[in-house]
């Protein structure tokens, strides 16, 4: 199929038109596309009918076909009257592998407006768009933007953080006197590397002030605590930031989400975990109380990192106690909500993880 649309290159086709050619359903026909769509390989131009044509990612799927694929028939109708060149893109790299962070943990991609989220977050940066990543802690927006950005420096915000923490501020030296000790933003100003804020909406408002004209056109900002220097962005100098809406005390305010352009909700990815071997009835549970949580009827739900954890628990203590403890880590307000869709899902009662009779 990619054969076909990377042949016909600025033609679009077609679902029926694609199963005529290649002999097969039409339901298998309309799921390859949808995958090659999801891998940035193919481009959907029409939904009624369904209508599908070449990227510049079409001709790489296409040679990394088995030999042994079948060769498409050879007639090809005729392209439709309303085809368009197809939008140009870098060239691929094929299919997105596992991408190691600084801890050496690896990160999976996941899909982000068809392409690889990685690679879209690195084009963002290229446009000088700036990001911010919103949704529950531990579903892996600080792993996304590390496995993004390799040059990446971070600022972790909580409501201490002062103006300083960000632009620098005087140190005492070895020989009692003081130097001014720039701060992530100014170095990563003068390095032209990506500036992390994670946990944006923690910091107060009139701290991240201080940050705001780096991010305009102006790309300066001014360090009156040192001589009133002025600070020039280097190329490549980027903000992304991270926000967690659930936490308590994180408000995102209409200056800041003025300064992100793109801003992206990031949930679980309940299939990565499945795929790691987790265990399925966790990740059930997790699935079911995430649905529950949209409902707005519980306002909790394990994300990847409680199910990382989970598995671990279970490998060391045992499932019984991985799954006591899944119910202890929910907060007092959603335990016996959870308590009891845990209680239904193994058929046993399940109480929060506590220490026993004395041995």
């Amino acid at each position: 199929m990619a054969k076909i649309l990377a042949d016909h290159a600025g033609s679009q086709f077609s679902v029926t038109e694609l199963a005529k050619m290649l002999g097969h359903s039409g339901g298998a026909v309309g799921n390859a596309c949808d995958t090659l769509m999801s891998r940035g390989e193919a481009e959907r131009v029409g939904s009624n009918p369904r209508m599908y044509r070449a990227t510049s990612y079409t001709a790489a799927a296409a040679q990394a076909a088995p030999a042994n694929s079948p060769a498409p028939n050879s007639t090809v109708p005729r392209p439709s009257p309303t085809a368009q060149p197809a939008e140009a893109v870098p060239p691929p790299v094929g299919r997105p592998q596992p991408i190691t962070r600084p801890n050496g943990q690896h990160y999976h991609p996941r899909a982000l407006a068809h392409l690889p989220d990685v690679e879209a977050l690195r084009r963002l940066r290229e446009a000088g768009v700036a990001v911010l990543l919103y949704g529950p802690p531990g579903t892996g927006k600080t792993s996304l933007i590390e496995a993004a950005f390799p040059d990446l420096i971070t600022v972790a915000g909580d409501g201490d953080t002062i103006v300083g923490d960000l632009i620098g501020e005087y140190t005492q030296d070895s020989s009692g006197g003081y130097e001014f000790i720039y701060g992530p933003l100014v170095t990563a100003m003068q390095e032209g590397r990506a500036l992390l804020l994670d946990d944006a909406t923690l910091i107060s408002p009139k701290v991240l002030a201080a940050l705001y004209p780096a991010m305009d056109g102006r790309r300066q900002i001014q360090v009156k605590a040192h001589k009133g220097e002025t600070i020039t962005a280097a190329d490549g100098f980027y903000v992304i930031a991270g926000h967690n809406p659930g936490v308590h005390g994180a408000v995102l305010t209409e200056a800041l989400a003025s300064r992100f352009s793109v801003q992206i909700q990031v949930g679980s990815d309940y299939d990565l975990a499945a795929s790691l071997k987790i265990n399925r009835t966790a990740v059930r549970i997790a699935r079911h109380l995430a649905t529950s949580q949209q409902a707005g009827e519980v306002g909790w739900a394990p994300q990847l990192r409680e199910l990382i954890a989970f598995q671990k628990i279970a490998d060391v203590l045992g499932t019984e106690a991985a799954f006591a403890n899944l119910v202890g880590i929910a907060p007092v307000e959603d335990r016996d909500v959870v308590a009891e869709i845990v209680t239904k899902a193994l058929g046993r009662p399940v109480t929060a993880l506590a220490l026993g009779r004395q041995l």
